[in-house]
Protein backbone atom coordinates (compact mmCIF):
# COMPACT_ATOMS: atom_id res chain seq x y z
CA UNK A 1 0.00 0.00 0.00
CA UNK A 2 1.28 3.27 -1.25
CA UNK A 3 1.02 6.06 1.90
CA UNK A 4 -1.18 8.62 1.20
CA UNK A 5 1.58 11.71 0.57
CA UNK A 6 3.00 8.90 -2.16
CA UNK A 7 2.81 9.53 -5.77
CA UNK A 8 3.63 6.77 -8.25
CA UNK A 9 4.99 8.42 -11.81
CA UNK A 10 6.33 6.49 -14.97
CA UNK A 11 9.20 7.84 -16.43
CA UNK A 12 10.60 8.13 -19.67
CA UNK A 13 14.60 8.47 -20.91
CA UNK A 14 15.63 8.65 -24.39
CA UNK A 15 18.04 11.66 -24.29
CA UNK A 16 21.05 9.39 -26.24
CA UNK A 17 21.36 5.75 -27.13
CA UNK A 18 19.06 4.17 -24.62
CA UNK A 19 15.77 4.51 -24.52
CA UNK A 20 14.22 3.37 -21.22
CA UNK A 21 10.74 3.27 -18.55
CA UNK A 22 10.32 3.29 -14.99
CA UNK A 23 8.03 3.30 -12.67
CA UNK A 24 8.90 4.40 -9.31
CA UNK A 25 7.50 6.40 -6.45
CA UNK A 26 8.41 9.39 -4.54
CA UNK A 27 9.23 7.18 -1.54
CA UNK A 28 11.97 5.85 -3.66
CA UNK A 29 10.38 2.21 -3.91
CA UNK A 30 11.59 1.64 -7.85
CA UNK A 31 9.02 -1.26 -9.19
CA UNK A 32 10.40 -1.54 -12.45
CA UNK A 33 13.24 -0.33 -14.43
CA UNK A 34 13.24 -1.27 -18.70
CA UNK A 35 15.93 -0.12 -20.56
CA UNK A 36 16.70 -0.47 -24.27
CA UNK A 37 20.06 0.19 -25.79
CA UNK A 38 20.92 1.56 -29.59
CA UNK A 39 24.36 -0.06 -30.21
CA UNK A 40 25.72 1.19 -33.70
CA UNK A 41 26.64 -1.01 -36.25
CA UNK A 42 29.58 1.13 -36.51
CA UNK A 43 30.91 4.65 -35.70
CA UNK A 44 29.33 6.60 -32.92
CA UNK A 45 25.61 7.41 -32.04
CA UNK A 46 23.89 8.36 -35.07
CA UNK A 47 20.91 10.76 -33.53
CA UNK A 48 18.19 9.62 -36.44
CA UNK A 49 19.25 5.77 -36.56
CA UNK A 50 18.94 5.91 -32.18
CA UNK A 51 15.78 7.81 -32.72
CA UNK A 52 14.62 5.45 -34.75
CA UNK A 53 15.18 2.31 -32.90
CA UNK A 54 13.37 4.04 -29.92
CA UNK A 55 10.42 4.17 -31.73
CA UNK A 56 10.24 0.64 -32.75
CA UNK A 57 11.02 -0.58 -29.30
CA UNK A 58 8.72 2.08 -27.06
CA UNK A 59 5.60 0.29 -26.70
CA UNK A 60 7.10 -3.05 -25.77
CA UNK A 61 9.31 -1.09 -23.12
CA UNK A 62 6.35 0.33 -21.59
CA UNK A 63 4.54 -2.70 -21.50
CA UNK A 64 7.51 -4.57 -19.52
CA UNK A 65 7.49 -1.74 -17.36
CA UNK A 66 4.18 -1.77 -16.40
CA UNK A 67 3.99 -5.42 -16.30
CA UNK A 68 7.13 -5.86 -13.96
CA UNK A 69 5.88 -3.15 -11.51
CA UNK A 70 2.42 -5.39 -11.39
CA UNK A 71 0.66 -1.62 -12.47
CA UNK A 72 -1.75 -0.57 -14.75
CA UNK A 73 -1.77 2.69 -16.65
CA UNK A 74 -5.17 4.07 -14.69
CA UNK A 75 -2.65 3.64 -11.39
CA UNK A 76 -0.07 6.10 -12.22
CA UNK A 77 -0.48 9.77 -10.46
CA UNK A 78 1.64 10.91 -13.41
CA UNK A 79 3.85 11.00 -16.85
CA UNK A 80 7.07 11.93 -16.43
CA UNK A 81 9.88 12.47 -19.04
CA UNK A 82 13.54 13.83 -20.22
CA UNK A 83 12.93 16.79 -22.20
CA UNK A 84 16.60 17.55 -22.37
CA UNK A 85 20.03 17.87 -22.55
CA UNK A 86 20.18 15.69 -24.90
CA UNK A 87 20.28 14.27 -28.90
CA UNK A 88 17.37 15.98 -30.02
CA UNK A 89 15.51 13.31 -32.52
CA UNK A 90 15.91 10.97 -29.52
CA UNK A 91 14.45 13.52 -27.35
CA UNK A 92 11.60 14.26 -29.56
CA UNK A 93 10.86 10.02 -29.58
CA UNK A 94 9.97 10.27 -25.73
CA UNK A 95 8.81 13.77 -25.56
CA UNK A 96 6.06 12.49 -28.56
CA UNK A 97 5.20 9.32 -26.58
CA UNK A 98 5.02 11.23 -22.93
CA UNK A 99 2.68 13.77 -24.59
CA UNK A 100 0.53 11.44 -25.90
CA UNK A 101 0.29 9.16 -22.46
CA UNK A 102 -0.98 12.43 -20.63
CA UNK A 103 -3.66 13.45 -23.06
CA UNK A 104 -4.51 9.81 -23.45
CA UNK A 105 -4.73 9.16 -19.43
CA UNK A 106 -5.48 12.91 -18.42
CA UNK A 107 -2.34 12.31 -16.04
CA UNK A 108 -0.07 15.68 -15.24
CA UNK A 109 2.93 15.76 -17.68
CA UNK A 110 6.42 16.07 -15.72
CA UNK A 111 9.51 17.40 -16.92
CA UNK A 112 12.85 15.81 -16.07
CA UNK A 113 15.99 17.32 -16.75
CA UNK A 114 18.64 14.33 -17.21
CA UNK A 115 21.11 15.59 -14.96
CA UNK A 116 19.25 16.15 -12.15
CA UNK A 117 17.72 12.77 -12.50
CA UNK A 118 21.12 11.24 -12.80
CA UNK A 119 21.79 13.07 -9.42
CA UNK A 120 18.71 11.96 -7.60
CA UNK A 121 18.84 8.11 -8.47
CA UNK A 122 22.48 8.32 -7.17
CA UNK A 123 21.27 10.04 -4.09
CA UNK A 124 18.42 7.52 -3.67
CA UNK A 125 20.75 4.51 -4.23
CA UNK A 126 23.90 5.35 -2.52
CA UNK A 127 21.35 6.96 1.12
CA UNK A 128 24.02 10.44 0.41
CA UNK A 129 21.84 13.36 1.65
CA UNK A 130 23.93 16.14 0.56
CA UNK A 131 26.56 15.34 -1.66
CA UNK A 132 29.33 16.99 -3.95
CA UNK A 133 28.35 15.07 -7.26
CA UNK A 134 30.57 13.67 -10.10
CA UNK A 135 28.22 13.27 -12.91
CA UNK A 136 30.30 11.66 -15.93
CA UNK A 137 28.84 9.90 -18.92
CA UNK A 138 29.54 9.72 -22.95
CA UNK A 139 27.81 13.45 -23.01
CA UNK A 140 28.59 15.24 -19.82
CA UNK A 141 31.01 15.81 -17.92
CA UNK A 142 30.38 17.98 -14.69
CA UNK A 143 31.11 18.25 -10.82
CA UNK A 144 27.63 19.80 -8.87
CA UNK A 145 26.55 20.87 -5.67
CA UNK A 146 22.83 21.80 -3.87
CA UNK A 147 22.85 25.27 -3.09
CA UNK A 148 20.60 27.63 -2.93
CA UNK A 149 17.33 25.85 -4.14
CA UNK A 150 19.29 24.69 -7.35
CA UNK A 151 22.23 22.10 -8.23
CA UNK A 152 24.85 24.75 -8.59
CA UNK A 153 27.99 23.60 -11.21
CA UNK A 154 31.61 23.84 -9.88
CA UNK A 155 33.66 22.69 -12.68
CA UNK A 156 33.11 20.64 -15.93
CA UNK A 157 34.25 20.03 -19.44
CA UNK A 158 34.88 22.66 -21.82
CA UNK A 159 34.69 20.80 -24.93
CA UNK A 160 33.68 16.55 -25.29
CA UNK A 161 32.78 14.38 -22.75
CA UNK A 162 35.32 12.02 -20.45
CA UNK A 163 33.09 9.44 -21.40
CA UNK A 164 33.20 10.33 -24.86
CA UNK A 165 36.90 11.11 -25.34
CA UNK A 166 37.33 7.49 -24.08
CA UNK A 167 34.43 5.70 -26.34
CA UNK A 168 36.02 7.71 -29.17
CA UNK A 169 39.32 6.52 -28.69
CA UNK A 170 38.28 3.10 -27.97
CA UNK A 171 36.35 2.95 -31.05
CA UNK A 172 39.08 4.81 -33.35
CA UNK A 173 41.55 1.86 -31.89
CA UNK A 174 39.53 -1.30 -32.75
CA UNK A 175 38.36 -1.83 -29.49
CA UNK A 176 34.64 -1.70 -29.45
CA UNK A 177 31.80 0.34 -27.58
CA UNK A 178 31.16 1.36 -24.70
CA UNK A 179 34.93 2.37 -24.63
CA UNK A 180 35.47 2.36 -21.15
CA UNK A 181 35.85 -1.15 -19.87
CA UNK A 182 37.53 -1.59 -22.75
CA UNK A 183 40.05 0.52 -22.34
CA UNK A 184 40.70 -0.16 -18.86
CA UNK A 185 41.29 -3.51 -20.16
CA UNK A 186 43.71 -3.13 -22.27
CA UNK A 187 45.40 -0.56 -19.59
CA UNK A 188 46.15 -3.69 -17.21
CA UNK A 189 48.71 -4.72 -19.20
CA UNK A 190 50.67 -1.37 -19.47
CA UNK A 191 54.73 -0.82 -19.03
CA UNK A 192 55.38 2.66 -19.65
CA UNK A 193 53.70 5.93 -19.22
CA UNK A 194 53.45 8.05 -22.20
CA UNK A 195 53.16 11.65 -21.33
CA UNK A 196 50.30 13.14 -23.31
CA UNK A 197 48.35 16.89 -22.22
CA UNK A 198 47.18 17.57 -19.42
CA UNK A 199 44.42 20.44 -19.26
CA UNK A 200 42.66 21.89 -16.39
CA UNK A 201 41.92 25.47 -16.76
CA UNK A 202 40.30 26.45 -13.13
CA UNK A 203 37.69 24.55 -12.07
CA UNK A 204 37.02 22.85 -15.90
CA UNK A 205 38.85 20.43 -17.87
CA UNK A 206 39.36 20.01 -21.49
CA UNK A 207 39.47 16.12 -23.37
CA UNK A 208 39.74 16.87 -26.82
CA UNK A 209 43.67 17.99 -27.03
CA UNK A 210 43.94 14.81 -24.82
CA UNK A 211 42.19 12.51 -27.45
CA UNK A 212 43.81 13.70 -30.32
CA UNK A 213 47.34 13.14 -28.69
CA UNK A 214 46.16 9.73 -27.98
CA UNK A 215 45.23 9.03 -31.25
CA UNK A 216 48.42 10.01 -32.10
CA UNK A 217 51.29 7.96 -30.52
CA UNK A 218 48.81 5.25 -31.66
CA UNK A 219 49.35 6.28 -34.66
CA UNK A 220 53.09 6.38 -34.13
CA UNK A 221 53.23 3.29 -33.02
CA UNK A 222 53.41 3.70 -29.37
CA UNK A 223 52.13 0.19 -27.73
CA UNK A 224 48.56 0.14 -27.40
CA UNK A 225 48.29 -1.00 -23.66
CA UNK A 226 50.55 1.95 -22.49
CA UNK A 227 48.41 4.84 -24.64
CA UNK A 228 45.18 3.43 -22.82
CA UNK A 229 47.03 3.19 -19.51
CA UNK A 230 48.10 7.10 -20.02
CA UNK A 231 44.58 8.24 -21.34
CA UNK A 232 42.92 6.86 -18.44
CA UNK A 233 45.43 7.84 -15.38
CA UNK A 234 45.87 11.45 -17.16
CA UNK A 235 42.11 11.71 -18.15
CA UNK A 236 40.93 10.70 -14.62
CA UNK A 237 43.62 12.49 -12.40
CA UNK A 238 42.26 15.81 -14.22
CA UNK A 239 38.59 15.27 -13.30
CA UNK A 240 39.69 14.22 -9.24
CA UNK A 241 41.81 17.53 -9.23
CA UNK A 242 39.09 19.35 -10.70
CA UNK A 243 36.60 17.59 -7.79
CA UNK A 244 39.08 17.69 -5.42
CA UNK A 245 39.26 21.75 -5.46
CA UNK A 246 35.20 21.93 -5.86
CA UNK A 247 35.26 19.54 -2.31
CA UNK A 248 37.32 22.00 -0.71
CA UNK A 249 35.12 25.23 -2.12
CA UNK A 250 31.82 23.82 -0.95
CA UNK A 251 33.16 22.06 2.19
CA UNK A 252 30.71 18.62 1.51
CA UNK A 253 31.29 15.65 3.46
CA UNK A 254 30.16 12.97 0.77
CA UNK A 255 31.48 12.42 -2.64
CA UNK A 256 28.86 10.81 -4.87
CA UNK A 257 29.81 9.17 -8.57
CA UNK A 258 27.02 9.12 -10.89
CA UNK A 259 26.64 8.40 -14.65
CA UNK A 260 27.82 5.94 -17.34
CA UNK A 261 31.12 6.09 -16.43
CA UNK A 262 30.36 5.49 -12.17
CA UNK A 263 30.86 1.56 -13.46
CA UNK A 264 34.61 2.23 -13.65
CA UNK A 265 35.98 0.72 -10.66
CA UNK A 266 39.39 2.47 -11.05
CA UNK A 267 37.75 5.89 -11.33
CA UNK A 268 36.26 5.10 -7.58
CA UNK A 269 39.16 4.00 -6.54
CA UNK A 270 40.48 7.83 -7.26
CA UNK A 271 37.95 9.96 -6.02
CA UNK A 272 37.71 7.44 -2.89
CA UNK A 273 41.26 8.36 -1.88
CA UNK A 274 40.59 12.33 -2.36
CA UNK A 275 37.51 12.11 -0.51
CA UNK A 276 39.72 10.08 2.26
CA UNK A 277 41.92 12.87 2.79
CA UNK A 278 39.67 15.17 3.17
CA UNK A 279 37.59 13.28 5.51
CA UNK A 280 34.50 12.83 3.00
CA UNK A 281 32.66 9.71 2.31
CA UNK A 282 32.62 8.11 -1.16
CA UNK A 283 30.40 6.21 -3.18
CA UNK A 284 29.46 5.85 -6.97
CA UNK A 285 26.00 4.57 -7.91
CA UNK A 286 25.25 0.93 -8.67
CA UNK A 287 25.85 0.02 -12.18
CA UNK A 288 22.01 -0.37 -12.59
CA UNK A 289 21.45 3.27 -12.28
CA UNK A 290 24.51 4.28 -13.92
CA UNK A 291 24.11 4.41 -17.41
CA UNK A 292 20.68 6.11 -18.73
CA UNK A 293 17.43 4.70 -17.40
CA UNK A 294 14.13 5.02 -17.26
CA UNK A 295 13.95 4.61 -13.29
CA UNK A 296 15.60 7.77 -12.54
CA UNK A 297 13.39 9.93 -14.84
CA UNK A 298 10.41 7.97 -13.08
CA UNK A 299 11.60 8.88 -9.41
CA UNK A 300 12.92 12.41 -10.09
CA UNK A 301 9.79 12.99 -11.78
CA UNK A 302 7.73 11.52 -8.82
CA UNK A 303 9.59 14.43 -6.34
CA UNK A 304 8.76 17.03 -8.72
CA UNK A 305 5.30 15.90 -9.17
CA UNK A 306 5.00 16.11 -5.20
CA UNK A 307 5.70 19.18 -5.06
CA UNK A 308 3.73 20.54 -7.63
CA UNK A 309 5.73 20.37 -11.17
CA UNK A 310 3.89 19.71 -13.94
CA UNK A 311 3.40 21.19 -17.52
CA UNK A 312 0.91 21.56 -20.03
CA UNK A 313 1.13 19.04 -23.17
CA UNK A 314 1.62 22.02 -25.55
CA UNK A 315 4.76 23.05 -23.32
CA UNK A 316 6.10 19.82 -23.91
CA UNK A 317 8.71 20.47 -26.20
CA UNK A 318 12.12 19.03 -26.02
CA UNK A 319 14.90 21.11 -24.56
CA UNK A 320 18.14 20.26 -25.88
CA UNK A 321 20.21 22.31 -23.96
CA UNK A 322 18.71 22.01 -20.73
CA UNK A 323 21.49 23.10 -18.12
CA UNK A 324 21.17 21.60 -14.60
CA UNK A 325 21.34 25.30 -13.39
CA UNK A 326 18.22 26.15 -14.43
CA UNK A 327 15.96 23.61 -12.40
CA UNK A 328 14.45 24.30 -9.21
CA UNK A 329 14.61 21.53 -6.94
CA UNK A 330 12.03 22.18 -4.40
CA UNK A 331 12.44 18.82 -2.83
CA UNK A 332 15.98 19.59 -1.80
CA UNK A 333 15.03 22.76 -0.65
CA UNK A 334 12.52 21.38 1.93
CA UNK A 335 15.32 18.78 3.26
Amino acid sequence: MRHYDDVLVLGIESTAHTFGVGIASSKGLILSNINSTYVPSKGGIHPREAAEHHSKVASQVVLKALEVAHVNLEELDGIAVALGPGLGPCLRVGATLARALSLMLNKPLIPVNHAVAHIEIGRLDTGFKDPLVVYVSGGNTLIAAFNEGRYRVFGETLDIALGNCIDVFARKVGLGFPGVPEVEGKALSWKEFVKLPYTVKGQDISCSGLLTAALRKVNEGRRLEDICFSLLETAYCMLVEVTERALVHTSKREVLLTGGVARSKLLSEKLKLMAKEHGAKFKAVRAEYAGDNGAMIAYTGALALKHGIMIKVKDGGIRPRWRIEEVEVPWRREE
